[in-house]
């Protein structure tokens, strides 16, 4: 167990440093069959096999999917038929956000996609309406953690294939808490700018007036609309895969983004890069992290954890604040998919020790690691946001505590503490028993 130990604390000390996650990981992965003495050709395999899946292949296209849907300026449409159904009264812009984000997230599937594309034509926006550059940021940043909760989520494939769940069941796990952040989020919002100089859209003269308005707004965002029925109305009848589902999804992409002429061979070309580094580093991360869950399996260190955690903790809700802190931190250090892949490997068979069922902490996953993720001294999200906001740490941070505390911690006790919060869609719909 010692030599574990190591291992990890080694593990910790690179990421600290700098080091990138896949290889601190690697050097990991290396320790551990040095201390073992594990038959290395023998998990090379098996875990090559885990990785030549047609269904994490999925992965890659909709990071793909994601990244020519925010090339091509089709989220502009979405935010402006949302506005004109919210940003007439007085915190509507900032319930606009919110809610463009979730839908966003719903096609794009990563939280650092729905950041980088709505913050970088709602921020501006914002602040032209009379909200504080740091409250505009954050709302932008705490709403980004909807990439990793409404489907369909991109890191949950990855929980789905490592845990043996279904994609689908996973994916809707997370639906219920997503929808309660977006509503507090909204509520939380119109208490913070009651005081700010808000100048809200001008109201239409009668409601013929708005609806045409809004019915032509419609027309336009329809074929960014019809996104997410099409993924999950084919994904539930069981006609196609996901990842049939992420490839036909790429094509309609780029049809749409030639048709519209907002999308170039340039734009592809740099999408296609991104895609491709983005890609490799989670799939050497989840390369590495499931050699090293095996190792433990193999030398019964995963079981004598579980052991360890059902023996000495009182009951299942110590047990479940225990990983929620693990989370956190992970999330703290980690991007979402990178801290996915690293929970599912190592942190469900403990829970799994504890009779936690998987979708149930797949949900815990995904809140607890988009919380860390805009959590200080870290927050890769929360900085990304601010980048893209142009504003400074002293601006945002203080809003962005306030929406966490208020917003999302709450929601992560209600995930932990009330399975049914994040089972009821699953059970409804036949994953869950």
């Amino acid at each position: 167990m010692e030599f574990v130990l190591i291992g990890f604390l080694v593990c910790l000390v690179l990421i600290i440093i700098g080091v990138p996650v896949a290889m601190a990981f690697g050097v990991l992965t290396v320790m551990l069959l040095y201390f073992f003495g594990q038959d290395a050709g023998y998990l090379v395999e098996v875990t090559y096999k885990k990785v030549d899946s047609v269904l994490l292949f999925a992965v890659p296209l909709f990071i793909l999917f994601g990244t020519l849907l925010d090339a091509t300026g089709l989220a502009k449409r979405l935010i402006d038929f949302v506005n004109l159904l919210l940003g007439r009264i007085r915190s509507g812009l900032g319930a606009v956000t919110v809610v463009t984000t979730a839908l966003f997230s719903s096609i794009s599937g990563t939280d650092s996609a729905a950041i980088a594309c709505i913050g970088t034509v709602m921020i501006p926006r914002l602040v032209a309406k009379g909200y504080a550059r740091g409250h505009a940021t954050a709302l932008v940043a705490c709403s980004g953690i909807l990439g990793q909760l409404v489907p369909p989520s991109v890191p949950m494939i990855f929980y789905a294939i490592i845990t043996g769940s279904s994609i689908l069941g996973v994916w809707f796990s997370t639906l219920g808490p997503a929808i309660i952040i977006v509503i507090i989020y909204c509520l939380l919002n119109a208490w913070a700018v009651r005081k700010m100089p808000i100048v809200p859209e001008e109201k239409f003269d009668s409601f013929r007036e708005q609806a045409v308005h809004v019915t032509r707004a419609g027309i336009h965002c329809i074929p960014v609309l019809l996104l997410p029925f099409f993924i999950f109305g084919s994904l539930y009848s069981g006609m196609i895969t996901p990842t049939e589902v992420a490839l036909i999804g790429v094509f309609y992409v780029l049809i749409l983004g030639f048709y519209y002429r907002a999308l170039t061979w340039e734009q592809i070309k740099t999408a296609a890069i991104s895609t491709a580094v983005i890609s490799g580093a989670v799939t050497l991360m989840f390369y590495f992290t499931e050699t090293t869950s095996k190792i433990l399996i193999l030398e019964g260190i995963t079981d004598e954890l579980g052991a360890w955690v059902v023996t000495n903790s009182p009951n299942q809700a110590v047990t479940l604040l225990m990983l929620n802190i693990i989370l956190l931190l992970l999330g703290m250090m980690m991007n979402d998919l990178s801290g996915t892949v690293l929970s599912a490997g190592l942190l469900w068979p403990i829970a799994s020790a504890a009779g936690v069922d998987p979708y149930h902490f797949a949900a815990i996953t995904g809140v607890n690691l988009g919380l860390g993720t805009v959590t200080p001294p870290t927050a890769p999200m929360l900085f990304l946001a601010g980048r893209i906001g142009n504003s400074s740490a002293e601006e945002y941070i203080r809003p962005a505590l306030v929406l966490m505390w208020a917003g999302m911690v709450p929601v992560l006790l209600l995930t932990t503490y009330w399975p049914d919060l994040c089972l009821f869609i699953p059970k409804v719909l036949g994953f869950v028993k």
